[in-house]
């Protein structure tokens, strides 16, 4: 029997592949500490978990999920309040919020709803490897646009051939950046508005760690640019501001008629969100933003205890402004999966090799700060007996 050949052009996916490493190494009696994976370790707010025991043991709420495509009005309110309060952004829930079995099935329902076989769809390199899967599944033609440290990992549209920016159908690109832990601009923003209304191109801005930023690093959403709404969407999600990666609840706001047709899709393809979720997710959105400035206290604690780490290994490793990850340059001559390689077998340390998130990330790898202060410390030791002058 034979499988679509869509299948065939879809790498596996890096993280299911890393698992299944980190389970075999374990197996075998190795101590495996993952620094390759943003799962955040800290539970999630009490107050949280306790909106959901109380909205599940609701008769009411064990039937489908009311306004099932689109997600219950009382939490896409709750995300435009969100919007408007964190990011200055005006949302009309019932037409521009469009609830989501967390934000990677947006990028998904995004590529059906927009990308007919053949379009072109631009995505950056390096970039979150599911964009690439989607605009596969959906029939369309994945086309790379380079992110050089040189530049910021910033898209230069000035670098996109005018041929190339006319025959895309739409661009998917995130800000705060994963993998290279990179932020963007008003004015980034702003240029992107307004080269995709130039040459017509629907914009999926993937903003998962919109909260996650460091150094005095503004919040920005994409939807703050002037004719951003005409021209595209953002994703985002609970999973990294809430500690609410299980929970796979976020959310789509933007374009209309672009939210129209990511719910068409959605409607076709799900019931929806469980309504004890989406209650729990407006007590996350209400009344748990100390939860937030917690975390970042948190991570930023690791990422200095990483950075001090790998320069006593020589390793080029610069502060990142926003995300939870290091990027970090390998040594000269060597290749990222290789580097990465050497780590796991001296260190029983997993990082991330550059090189999945695209040809442009050769000569990095990723490290994840979503360990506890106890392993990392491990790890840094590890690292430190190991790669250490």
């Amino acid at each position: 029997m034979q499988t679509a050949e869509r299948l065939s052009r879809i790498e596996p996916y890096l993280f299911m592949t890393l698992r299944q490493k980190i389970a075999k190494a374990r197996a075998n009696g190795v101590d495996v500490i993952s620094l390759a994976i943003g799962d955040p370790v800290e539970p999630t707010p009490a107050k949280v978990v306790e909106d959901l025991c109380r909205a599940a043991g609701d008769p009411a709420n064990h039937r489908y999920p009311t306004d099932e495509e689109k997600g219950m009005l009382a939490f896409r309110k709750a995300v435009a309040k969100w919007y408007k309060e964190r990011y200055r952004v005006e949302l009309e829930a019932a037409t521009e919020v469009l609830g989501l079995i967390g934000s990677k099935e947006g990028v998904h329902h995004f590529c059906l709803g927009m990308v007919n076989p053949g379009d072109v769809v631009l995505m950056t390199d390096p970039g979150y490897p599911a964009y690439k899967a989607s605009i596969v599944i959906a029939g369309g033609v994945p086309q790379a646009v380079p992110l050089a440290e040189e530049n910021r990992f910033l898209i230069d549209f000035s670098e996109i051939p005018t041929e190339t920016s006319r025959a895309a159908k739409a661009i998917f690109l995130n800000y705060p950046n994963n993998p290279t832990g990179a932020v963007a601009t008003r004015e980034f923003f702003a240029e992107l508005a307004a080269w995709a209304g130039e040459f017509d191109v629907a914009v999926c801005h993937d903003n998962p760690y919109s909260e996650i930023v460091f150094d005095g690093q503004e919040r920005l959403s994409f939807l703050e640019a002037p004719g951003a709404k005409e021209v595209g969407i953002e994703l985002n999600s609970l999973s990294k501001p809430f500690n609410m990666t299980g929970w796979r609840i976020g959310m789509a706001m933007g374009n209309r008629d672009i939210i129209a047709a990511m719910s068409k899709v959605k409607s076709n393809t799900d019931s929806g969100i469980f309504n004890a979720v989406q209650f729990a997710g407006i007590k996350a959105l209400e009344d748990c933003g100390d939860n937030i400035d917690g975390m970042l206290a948190v991570y930023d604690r690791r990422r200095r205890m990483l950075l001090r780490t790998l320069s006593a290994c020589g390793l080029d490793a610069k502060a990142p402004r926003g995300t939870f990850y290091l990027w970090v340059g390998v040594p000269d001559g060597t290749k990222s999966a290789e580097f990465a390689e050497e780590i796991f077998d001296q260190a029983a340390v997993v990082v991330a090799a550059g090189s999945a998130y695209g040809p442009h990330g050769e000569g990095f790898i990723r490290f994840s700060l979503t360990v506890s202060d106890e392993r990392l410390e491990e790890a840094c030791r590890r690292l430190r007996d190991n790669f250490g002058s």
